[in-house]
């Protein structure tokens, strides 16, 4: 499928590993922080270790921009806290994830939750990706009035007589 996006932004993801303090699973994994540009690093290379955790290079993505999503990129900027979503699917063996994307439209980021088994979490946006957000909805954002759609009034009798029926109210 060919993409529509008109922006892209290539990112790094780290992700950490630490300890569970369960009997039915050693570790927990989350996406902590992503960074502008590509890694020399192969993905799921150990980047430092700190008491109960250990960070890895996951990967690389690209955050997509579309002309259509503007509204939730604004949204997302003007929160007081702008974050880019992590999407990641587990797999059956190592490493216990791929990498499948990362966005900045906060519906996109919810719409991944409805899988159930995916790993979303939020981090927070580096200021090159939001310059980068800001320019774009700057450059492509058109604001849209609201159309309440008006339901048709039913017509149940006409409705009848169409389908050979009589009214016997």
């Amino acid at each position: 499928m060919r993409s529509t996006a008109l922006a892209r932004i290539a990112v790094g993801v780290v992700v950490e590993r630490r300890k569970a303090r369960s009997t039915w699973v050693d570790f927990l994994w989350r996406p902590v922080s992503v960074f502008v540009g590509k890694a020399s690093a192969a993905p799921w290379t150990p980047l430092g270790t700190e008491a109960e955790a250990t960070l890895f290079y996951a990967g690389e993505a690209l955050v997509e921009l579309h002309r259509t999503e503007t509204l939730g990129y604004r949204n997302n900027l003007a929160s007081g806290a702008p974050a880019l979503w992590v999407i990641m699917r587990p797999t059956a063996n190592v490493p216990p994830y791929e990498l499948v994307t990362v966005t900045a439209d906060p519906a996109e980021g919810e719409a991944f939750t409805d899988a159930g088994h995916n790993l979303v979490e939020t981090v927070p946006m580096p200021p090159d990706v939001l310059a980068a957000v800001a320019d774009f909805i700057a450059e492509h954002h058109t604001e849209r009035p609201f159309l309440k759609r008006r339901r048709k009034a039913s017509q149940p009798v006409l409705a009848l007589r169409r389908n050979g029926q009589e009214d016997k109210s």
